[in-house]
């Protein structure tokens, strides 16, 4: 080997080294892709320099993900709080983004419970609240909990009641197998199940947070009132007792099975053709009895799929 090409070595080794030495200085973190039936499944991607973290560093910060689905295995910046207009949301009254990217609308009933997920190893139901005015054909409707059963464990999520909404109070109401669940206000303060299978964290100190299930889904929640600007802008006519208080959602799943269900599950089938017409403001998607179901934590609706063990 002769000088040069000994020295243009020496080089490259040393900015190597120099680059893996800024990224430890950065703090930029890796991520793995842990969804078995991804074909990036065990791949590891540097993070971006625009989220060099998987876990945020404030409140409003963006964390690293990547997606399984990707062709390259990418990685991607997202914030912890639901993106009411990403896939897999479910907000206002309810205004869901399905797995295509397509919107639609799912009303329910109020006071009633619709699946909202159904695969054979993952259930998940929605509670809606809502009102009907007067000279109003359907009821105004809002998810207020959910409802999660995977393997012989029960979960759930609510947003308690208010007359008025101050955001200093918590409006999170948590329980687990039937117990009541108490996670301590603040960021990032978190509860672990004793078998690792279900993780609950504070993304806010009050009123937002991730709920995750390794390898099977990841759920943002929010809690938020109607306020009397949406209420006059879309003729709710909330009374002043009542702000209705309500779950903004946005779902991520790792490895459904092409014979996943419900009112969202569905449209994560390979083969789905979204019935929702395009070019309408409010497309609005039926099947409230094939997704009804008798209570919050139950998998007996007509098309449930939900089968533990």
């Amino acid at each position: 080997m002769d000088m040069s090409s000994s020295n243009s070595l020496i080089l490259v080794l040393v900015l190597f080294a120099f680059c893996c030495e800024m990224q430890m200085i950065a703090g930029i973190d890796y991520v793995t892709c842990t969804s078995l039936g991804s074909p990036c499944f065990g791949k590891k991607r540097e993070c971006p320099y625009e989220c060099p973290l998987k876990s945020p560093s404030g409140p409003k910060a963006k964390v690293c993900y990547i997606d399984c689905s990707s062709p390259t295995c990418q990685t991607y910046c997202k914030h912890y709080k639901p993106d009411c207009n990403g896939r897999g949301s479910a907000c206002l009254d309810p205004r869901f983004v399905g797995a295509d990217g397509i919107v639609f609308y799912f009303h329910g009933r109020r006071n009633e419970h619709f699946t909202l997920v159904s695969d054979a190893n993952l259930q998940i139901n929605a509670r809606f609240i809502g009102l009907r005015p007067a000279g109003r054909s359907r009821d105004y409707t809002w998810i207020q909990a959910l409802g999660l059963l995977f393997d012989s464990h029960k979960f759930t999520v609510e947003a308690t009641p208010a007359a008025n909404w101050n955001d200093g109070i918590d409006h999170l109401k948590f329980s687990y197998n039937g117990e009541e669940l108490v996670i301590p206000e603040g960021y990032l303060s978190a509860w672990q199940s004793p078998e690792n299978q279900l993780r609950v964290e504070r993304t806010s100190s009050k009123n937002s947070v991730l709920v995750n299930l390794p390898e099977v889904a990841e759920i943002s929640i929010n809690v938020v009132p109607v306020t009397k600007e949406d209420s006059k802008i879309h003729n709710y006519q909330i009374p002043d007792d009542d702000c209705f208080a309500h779950l903004e959602v946005q779902f991520k799943f790792y490895g459904l099975s092409s014979k996943v269900d419900g009112v969202l599950g569905r449209t994560y089938q390979p083969d789905f053709q979204n019935p929702a017409k395009l070019g309408v403001a409010m497309p609005v998607v039926g099947g409230e009895d094939r997704y009804r179901t008798s209570s919050l934590l139950s998998a007996d609706c007509g098309d449930c799929v939900f089968a533990p063990g």
